[in-house]
């Protein structure tokens, strides 16, 4: 991105990129060191010297040529027609949630999704930035350059964002869940007794009436539930890009003292990068699991054009079955199928190999 160029950034909201108040817990900015008689007053403070830069403090420090432009994303038509005469669109968006607090959709709330696809279709350049503390619906998708999932980033989070959207850092993570492409994609696509309307009584009183829910897909959670229903997600659980691409070859299998899993991971592009190598197992048929298992999982930095070879033995409790009648785990005997590579929906390395019951 060139650093002359004019940026619009644009929030939904004030982006949540610092700490929440929580019971007995002060945060203080402060441009002094606080004082010995200060701290003595008060019970677990944090101090900070600095106040921690918003992203667009961030993003302007990484652009200090470029004209970069806030505006509040209330006024659709309006954060439209400031992108379209831009050169890029960085558009913040959230969702709120707690441990006591779910959300009754998928769908990004008060309208942010309207806000995106007015944005876009009036500049094509335009970069999404999720906080959000799961995965979301994407209905503008196919008409935005980028999205970023930054979660609930924390106090640093403005200059970590601005980082990656401005290539000073490889974007390494990885999904820790499957994104769907709609809610008809899940086991239930509404969770019975959490309408809209009752979840937004719960935020407001914190009581919902109980309800029961019927676990029908059993085993089948997360990516599982999606390769067991022949569903493709959005994005799938392990999956993230970066800067650089990857490539995997040379598996290798062995089960001498348990299963053993080694393979090669190759940077093939100009610049330095870090993969996820996540490696999966299939059990046999037997253990009646149509579905594969993530077994183990390595970070694995690389310099443009480098190659690594990578083993991982994979513990066992990972293959193993829950046998009722012995109140114990055991491993099923038969052929295991491995998986290697970078998400559990792409993994080119695929050999099989045998192990025995456990004694």
């Amino acid at each position: 991105m060139s650093h002359s160029a004019t940026l619009r950034v644009f929030f939904e909201s004030e982006p949540r990129t610092s700490f929440r108040f929580v019971k007995d817990l002060q945060l203080w900015y402060l441009r002094e060191p606080a004082s010995d008689q200060d701290s003595a007053r008060h019970e677990n403070v944090i101090v900070l010297s600095e106040e921690p830069p918003s992203p667009l403090k961030a993003i302007q420090s990484k652009a200090p040529n470029a004209q970069v432009v806030f505006d509040p994303g209330t006024d659709h038509a309006a954060a439209a027609s400031v992108a379209s005469g831009s050169e890029v669109a960085i558009v913040f968006v959230w969702q709120h949630t707690t441990e006591g607090h779910d959300v009754a959709s998928l769908s990004l709330p008060d309208k942010q999704d309207d806000l995106i696809s007015r944005v876009s279709a009036a500049n094509p350049h335009t970069i999404v930035v999720l906080e959000t503390g799961g995965p979301v619906t994407m209905p503008w998708l196919d008409h935005v350059s980028g999205v970023l999932e930054a979660w609930y980033p924390g106090i640093r989070g403005g200059e970590a964002i601005a980082n990656i959207l401005f290539g000073y850092v490889d974007p390494s993570g990885r999904l820790p869940v499957s994104f769907p492409k709609s809610e008809t994609d899940l086991p239930r696509g509404r969770v019975p007794g959490m309408s809209v309307s009752a979840a937004e009584d719960y935020r407001r009183s914190d009581e919902t009436a109980p309800f029961d829910i019927d676990y029908s897909e059993g085993l089948k959670v997360g990516y599982k539930w999606y390769e067991s229903e022949g569903k493709q997600p959005l994005f799938a659980f392990g999956f993230g890009q970066s800067y650089t691409t990857f490539s995997y070859s040379g598996l290798h299998l062995t089960s001498d003292d348990g299963l053993t899993v080694s393979f090669n991971v190759t940077n093939t592009d100009t610049r330095a990068g870090a993969e996820i190598a996540q490696v999966y197992v299939t059990l046999p048929v037997r253990a009646g699991e149509p579905f594969k298992r993530l077994a183990a999982w390595q970070k694995v930095q690389l310099s443009p054009g480098e190659t690594k070879g990578v083993t991982l033995k994979v513990d066992s409790h990972y293959l193993a079955v829950f046998d009722d009648s012995k109140n114990a785990w055991k491993l099923v005997p038969g052929d295991y199928k491995v998986h290697v590579g970078g998400s559990s929906d792409a993994t080119p390395l695929i050999s099989t190999v045998s192990l025995a019951a456990t004694p």
